[in-house]
């Protein structure tokens, strides 16, 4: 795997267990109610996002190991773009749907990666 490769992985993972941790014990709730909570989560996602974005462009290899990575883009776009349309809801269904299955498969990468 390739250096940038494996820089733009552990981007994502840095940044998918700063959501973890930021949202740990939390609830849907108090994630809306928390203007602070949200800015925080929304700019790891648009790092996930971005990282996603450019090793998309570099390793189609590894990317392609990446489910969903097109929608995870996309996300990071609304973020940026459409942040006026963005539901709280969907961020927090992400958060507890998505991004455990993204760490699991970045951890696997990451594995794969140590032994290149």
């Amino acid at each position: 795997m390739q250096l940038e490769s494996k820089k733009h992985l552990f981007d994502i993972q840095q940044a998918g267990g700063l959501v973890s941790d930021f949202t740990r014990g939390k609830t849907l709730v108090s994630y809306r109610d928390d203007s602070y909570l949200r800015s925080a989560v929304e700019r790891q996602f648009e790092i996930i996002g971005e990282a996603l974005h450019r090793l998309s462009r570099s390793d189609l290899e590894t990317i392609g190991r990446i489910s969903e990575y097109r929608r995870i883009i996309a996300f990071r776009n609304v973020l940026i773009h459409g942040y006026d349309a963005l539901s709280h809801d969907v961020v927090w269904d992400i958060i507890q749907t998505k991004l455990p299955i993204l760490q699991r498969e970045v951890e696997e990468l990451m594995a794969v990666g140590q032994s290149d």
